[in-house]
């Protein structure tokens, strides 16, 4: 596919183009018109072998050309069709007129042509589209960039299982936690997520203008044209039947996607915005490239610039998402336009999708993990610790554990030295209370290292 140029309106074509490529022959208007050409064929290939009168079983050398039609299916085709769209000003007659221009030297097939698109609405080819076209961004470009991400995060997670990290609930010092099991927790939000997605049963119809099969059953009456429709859509798309609809399939499986991506993209903006703050507590440094600038004023500047991209990404893509899964359900009577228009977008709430999961993974890459500064952060809040002595306190029944606790450690500068002399005048066992002595803030993880060592 040909890049856009600088000129392009939208980032994705632009400034961005080669970091959503793979998502251009799938979601764009060439992607439409191709996966508009394989239904055509693959619904002209079924009806000739459903035994209709006046159209015959093709032979295997037309079944051979029409499928080379897709396979082989270009550019070039592609402007052929919007030639003939200047004409009809119907995008998809356009495709109907150039499949049967290319029967013009193959008789068996000129001679069955009027079977091309028959009983068909518009709908039934750019519903059964769509689908395609998400199903081949799912599997071959969405999901594998979202494993690339998750893949990422598992080996750090077990990398920094036992690396001890400051927690801070409401931004304040709290019990101490592992960089493994912080980057586990996102694994784990993810994975479920990525499932969500995974799971979506792409729907399509083809039963004609309103969903009664009114043209089909007119023509040939004795037909079963639902188990006709179904085998079509199961067999030769792989897609999920739908049986009932008005004109349009009615999208909710296309709301239940987008907002499966939606929900992973949210997960992201969290990881995102938490990774820009442990970079600006310096638990992580970010490699340095050479030639590249963070400022045009202040040349020491290291800026996380990938995870912002990646949040601001991620909200792009979120927005436009919740406007498909909240409008495309909507559709007056049996059919309105609005949904066609909105339908174009797919691609563009998707590459931003995709725009974010490659800043995000970009990010990870540069991340090295800066030990120092997160012990010396650790090292200077032993008040972490009161948590640990009032429950031991509680324990073993000694008065007022949590309010001691309180009066001693809140609010106020804490040392190893002013923690271990309060614990050493504790009427504690003597086991119990060596134990409180030897602990560290850094020692004080709880089961953090087994849980992020365990994730998968």
């Amino acid at each position: 596919m040909t890049l856009p140029t600088i000129t392009a309106l939208s980032p994705l074509d632009g400034r961005y183009a080669a970091k959503v490529a793979a998502l251009r022959p799938l979601l764009s208007e060439f992607g439409l018109m191709h996966r508009r050409v394989q239904v055509e064929v693959e619904w002209f290939i079924a009806l000739s072998d459903a035994g209709l009168e006046g159209f015959a079983p093709l032979s295997e050398a037309s079944r051979g050309l029409l499928r080379g039609l897709i396979v082989l299916f270009s550019e070039a085709d592609a402007r052929a069709i919007k030639d003939i769209e200047k004409t009809t000003n119907h995008d998809v007659k356009a495709v109907e007129y150039w499949l049967k221009s290319r029967f013009e030297t193959q008789p068996e097939l000129k001679a069955a042509s009027e079977f091309v698109h028959f009983a068909c609405t518009s709908e039934d080819i750019n519903n059964t589209s769509h689908a395609l076209m998400l199903k081949a961004a799912r599997t071959d470009v969405m999901l594998p960039a979202l494993d690339r991400i998750i893949t990422k995060l598992v080996g750090m997670a077990k990398a920094f299982a036992s690396v001890p990290m400051m927690s801070r609930t409401h931004g304040q010092t709290a019990s101490p936690t592992t960089v493994g099991k912080e980057i586990a927790n996102v694994v784990a939000r993810l994975q479920h997520a990525r499932e969500r997605i995974a799971e979506v049963k792409l729907l399509a119809k083809m039963n004609g203008a309103v969903g009664n099969y009114n043209a089909h059953s007119i023509a040939y009456p004795d037909t079963d044209w639902e188990a006709f429709s179904r085998k079509v859509v199961e067999q030769h798309l792989g897609l999920a039947f739908n049986p009932y609809t008005i004109q349009i399939e009615p999208h909710d499986y296309m709301a239940e996607l987008f907002d499966a991506y939606t929900r992973a993209n949210t997960i992201l903006i969290d990881f995102s915005r938490d990774v820009w703050g442990y970079i600006s507590l310096g638990y992580f440094k970010q490699k340095l490239k050479d030639g590249e600038v963070g400022s045009s004023a202040m040349p020491h500047k290291v800026n996380p610039i990938d995870f912002e991209n990646a949040e601001g990404n991620f909200g792009l893509a979120s927005a436009l998402l919740m406007h498909l899964s909240q409008k495309l359900p909507i559709s007056r009577w049996q059919r309105d336009l609005t949904d066609s228009t909105v339908l174009r977008n797919m691609g563009v709430a998707l590459g931003y999708a995709l725009l974010g999961y490659d800043s995000l993974a970009r990010g990870l890459d540069k991340l090295e993990l800066n030990a120092a500064a997160l012990a010396a952060d650790l090292d200077e809040a032993w008040e972490v610790l009161a948590e640990a002595v009032q429950t031991v306190m509680r324990r073993h029944a000694l008065p007022q554990p949590y309010e001691q606790l309180k009066a001693f450690t809140r609010g106020k500068p804490m040392t190893r030295e002013l923690m271990q002399g309060f614990i050493a005048n504790l009427a504690l066992p003597q086991a119990e209370k060596d134990r409180l002595l030897a602990m560290t803030p850094a020692g004080y993880t709880g089961q953090a290292a087994a849980l992020a060592a365990r994730i998968a």
